[in-house]
């Protein structure tokens, strides 16, 4: 592969350095200011010449001027704009005008810098005079012409106003400064036109003067028409009147109309004749009209017809037929012209629903559903000539056989009736022509009547309350559409065999069993709610005083309802109470019952068994106490026999000293001389061992000593006294403990 060549390196750094050196010789500059003059400024009547000045200083480092574009905007809109190099751009109205008033401002934009001028308010007063010219200064009346308006000085958009005599005529808006209008003069004689422009967007500019005034002459149109009637304008019906309608000397183009009541009769060109065989309606007043162009000219001449024979009038007797009822229909009339016919020349004929009855004004039948329908009279007269084919018809009666009113039906609104509170009863009859008054009777009140008027409309009565079942037999109901008509009842018997009758339920009474409202534990307690009135099925619930909630809830049709609680405890007992519901939705509730638990047989025995215990106990323990002063002496006595085989000498010594240990200590007289550590019978034991076995007598000398009553001797005979001390003491207070327990225990 060839390498490059040298020089591609070498053109590739020219290219860049070329870049640069054109970056960098871009011009540099600075907007200074911008300025514009107007002159004059300020406020300038319509016509004077006004200059836009706009000047700009720019900075800049080139040797050649920089391209200024000018923009110069009034109310933000490009008005004028101009690219120079010059610092400065004049812009002139010649002249100003009222729709150059605005807020004036001058842009100026420098490649891509831009700056604007100081804004300048401009108010141009006054408009322009506008001139108007029409195309033609004579026409007849009715014509048009074509009147131009003009502000040729004027912008903006425009809106003009033609006046005739005062009169305006027209208005037009123009987006230029002339416009052109049609504008037709109705009416002969000398008119005056004028016209003058207002400017839509500036409306604080007001409107121009009145242009020039042109007059124009309208010349009358001779077209009024001439209208004769033949043979007059009192005629008979069956007569044939002849209208003449036309136009004496008309000039081109009329066109002439016969009306009557704005109904066109018939039209020609310049006259017509019209012939008509009138009859009684059509009397009145008729238009002879000449038309050409937008000119009208009128003739009005009115005809009276007399009736040959008055209208039939139909008549049905009576109005209100009801079915198989006779009914008659009878046709007359009570004018005729005696110049033409006599009463015997005018004929009847019935139809129904445009089917012929009967040939005659007299017809009588029974009234029946296939003789209902439109019923109408036709009367011609038979006269000679003209007279013979004149026909008139009554107005039509429609006869529709009422239908007598059926045996109304009494009923409880709801089907269902709750003594003691308010009801509604209804009443209506499955057949029967409307209207229908039904009437509501009952001795205990007074009656009480509904007119039901169309079908959806319902006869109620609002009942306050009935307190028996019995007490619904005393309501009736009557019912009759045609005051004439024998009107038909139902009673309440009707009413008591097809309504529900619900009697709310009476006051419950619970009871309880045992009937004194006390049971034993672990036996079985039954509470029975009882009503004396009230219809099933009737809703038992019985409710515990300890408890929100209910026992048990049951639905039942008998009047008394009982509920078991086996094997009671403490926790059952308290106040019971039940309550009672039937579908009156009237709850009733029982009178409280309290029932009280008792203790079982068995915790009685137990309890009697135990105080039977604790009885003896307290004797055994008085028994002990009131023998204990007794074993004290006998204890005393035992305590001074001699051991062994004593000499009388010892055996008196032995007794001084005991007698002078009592005398010393008075506080352990009558008490044991024994150790607390062997009981009574031990004692005995022992002194009867003594004194069985009679030893070896030895002597020994005592000497008496002083005892000190408040410590505890040393020697064995001084311990065996102060043990029976302790032991006396000791014996007192087991006695007294004894008593506290026997207390406690009571």
């Amino acid at each position: 592969m060839d390498s490059p060549p040298l020089y591609l390196p070498l053109l590739l750094l020219t290219c860049l350095l070329t870049l640069w050196q054109g970056a960098g010789a871009q011009s540099l500059f600075t907007i200074d200011s911008v300025t514009l003059k107007l002159d004059p400024s300020g406020e300038v009547t319509s016509g004077t010449l006004l200059d836009l000045n706009c000047e700009v200083s720019v900075s800049h480092d080139q040797s050649h001027p920089l391209t200024h574009s000018f923009n110069f905007l009034r109310d933000d809109v490009l008005v004028y704009s101009k690219n120079t190099t010059e610092p400065a751009v004049l812009h002139q109205l010649t002249p100003a005008r009222a729709a150059n008033s605005g807020t004036y401002k001058c842009q100026v934009i420098v490649q891509d810098k831009s700056k604007g001028s100081r804004t300048h308010r401009l108010t141009v007063t006054g408009l322009q005079t506008p001139v108007l010219q029409v195309t033609s200064q004579i026409l007849f009346e009715g014509e048009e012409v074509t009147a131009t308006c003009s502000a040729p000085d004027e912008s903006g958009s425009l809106l003009f106003h033609f006046y005739q005599d005062q009169e305006k005529i027209k208005q037009v808006w123009a987006n230029g400064n002339s416009v052109e209008a049609r504008l037709e003069l109705k009416y002969a004689g000398d008119k005056h036109l004028l016209c003058y422009f207002e400017i839509i967007m500036l409306p604080d500019a007001g409107r121009s003067n009145n242009s020039n005034t042109v007059k124009v002459m309208v010349k009358e149109l001779f077209i009024t028409p001439v209208m004769n009637i033949l043979p007059g304008k009192d005629v008979i019906e069956g007569d044939i009147v002849e209208f003449v309608c036309r136009v004496v000397n008309p000039p081109p183009n009329v066109v002439v109309f016969l009306t009557k009541d704005k109904r066109v009769l018939k039209t020609a060109s310049i006259s017509l004749n019209h012939s008509l065989r009138v009859l009684a309606e059509d009397s009145g007043e008729y238009v002879c009209k000449a038309d050409r162009g937008n000119v009208q000219k009128e003739a009005y001449e009115s005809i009276k017809v007399k009736e040959l024979f008055s209208k039939p009038v139909l008549v049905m007797k009576p109005r209100e037929v009801f079915e198989t009822q006779r009914f008659t229909l009878n046709c007359d009339t009570d004018r005729y012209s005696h110049e033409r016919i006599n009463i015997g020349d005018v004929k009847y004929s019935l139809y129904r629903n445009q089917v012929l009855v009967t040939s005659g004004g007299n017809y009588s039948a029974t009234a029946h559903p296939s003789l209902n329908g439109n019923y109408s009279c036709q009367a011609q007269a038979q006269g000679r000539g003209q007279t013979k084919n004149i026909f008139k018809n009554s107005t039509q009666i429609v006869l529709k056989a009422k239908v007598p009113v059926s045996v109304p039906l009494l009923s409880v609104v709801g089907d269902r009736l709750i003594l003691g509170k308010p009801f509604q009863l209804q009443c209506q009859s499955d057949n029967g022509s409307l209207p229908i008054t039904y009437t509501l009777l009952s001795p205990h009140r007074q009656a009480e009547f509904r007119v039901v008027h169309s079908p959806w409309d319902l006869a109620l009565f609002n009942i306050t309350s009935i307190h028996r079942s019995i007490d619904i037999h005393s309501f009736s109901c009557k019912a009759e559409n045609y005051p004439n008509q024998p009107h038909v009842e139902s009673s309440g018997e009707h009413l008591r065999r097809t309504a529900t009758i619900i009697e709310p339920v009476s006051r419950p009474v619970l009871t309880v069993t045992p009937n004194m409202g006390d049971v034993a534990e672990g036996e079985d307690l039954t509470l029975t709610c009882t009503v004396q009135r009230g219809t099933p099925p009737i809703t038992y619930t019985w409710y515990h005083t300890k408890s929100a909630l209910p026992l048990l809830s049951k639905t039942t049709n008998d009047m008394r309802l009982s509920h078991s609680v086996q094997g009671v405890s403490r926790e059952h007992g308290g106040g019971y109470y039940c309550v009672t519901n039937n579908p009156s939705n009237d709850s009733q509730r029982s009178a409280m019952v309290t029932v009280g638990v008792k203790l079982a047989g068995w915790k009685k025995g137990l309890i009697a068994a135990f105080c039977i215990l604790l009885t003896v106990s307290l004797i055994i323990i008085l028994i002990k106490k009131c023998l204990l002063p007794f074993r004290r002496e006998r204890t005393v006595e035992l305590s001074v026999k001699p051991a062994s085989t004593k000499t009388d000498e010892t055996l008196r010594l032995t007794h001084g000293k005991v007698n002078e240990a009592a005398n010393v200590t008075p506080g352990v007289m009558g008490r044991s001389v024994w150790s607390d550590h062997v009981s009574g019978s031990e004692s005995d034991d022992q002194t009867r061992e003594e004194t069985t076995e009679v030893p070896e007598p030895q002597y020994t000398e005592v000497h008496p000593q002083e005892v000190d009553p408040t410590r505890a001797p040393v020697k064995k005979g001084t311990d065996t006294v102060y043990s029976e001390v302790r032991n006396s003491n000791q014996g007192e207070s087991e006695s007294e403990q004894a008593d506290g327990v026997s207390r406690a225990m009571y």
